[in-house]
């Protein structure tokens, strides 16, 4: 499968989530949707962002936006986090990498001078239509959701 395309629709894709959810990118045409991709569960970049998304969510509903937190960790540990930061959007489970590399986000990497394949942060901004508009890449948490904000409010 390809991967995504700015200002191309993109491809349907179908993901379990937490809260017994299977998300299907074609049964949220008509609202914008963020679909955003974080390393680890409860790592301290991960929650923020999170938290910071969280925080928004209300100016994100205005704006008829869905969130999405994508990781490849399971659902058991995705209900967790999202339960103990009282995330009101839905995080999907990625384990088999689909929509990682739907999107191309599993990049080389480096800890403590191993290499290794992991997610890098990555926020994408699809809308009512289906068509992505804006792709962030090697995000930096700070101040990243006031620029997603700003990009849905564009739309």
């Amino acid at each position: 499968m390809p991967s995504v395309e700015l200002d191309q629709p993109v491809p349907d894709f179908e993901a379990s989530a937490t809260g017994d959810q299977t998300i299907r990118l074609a049964d949220l045409r008509g609202k914008n949707v963020v679909i955003y991709f974080y390393p680890k569960d409860n790592t301290p970049g991960c929650t923020t962002e999170g938290q910071d998304f969280r925080d928004r969510m209300k100016e994100f509903a205005e704006l008829d936006t869905e969130i999405f937190g994508v990781s490849r960790d399971g659902l058991k540990a995705h209900e967790n986090f999202r339960a103990k930061h009282e995330f009101p959007f839905h995080l999907i489970s990625d384990k088999d990498e689909t929509l990682c590399k739907l999107f191309d986000v599993i990049k080389p990497k480096k800890l403590y001078g191993k290499e290794y394949l992991g997610i890098e942060r990555s926020t994408f901004l699809i809308d009512a239509k289906g068509v992505l508009r804006k792709a962030w890449r090697g995000v930096k948490v700070k101040g990243h959701v006031s620029e997603v904000l700003e990009a849905t409010e564009a739309l």
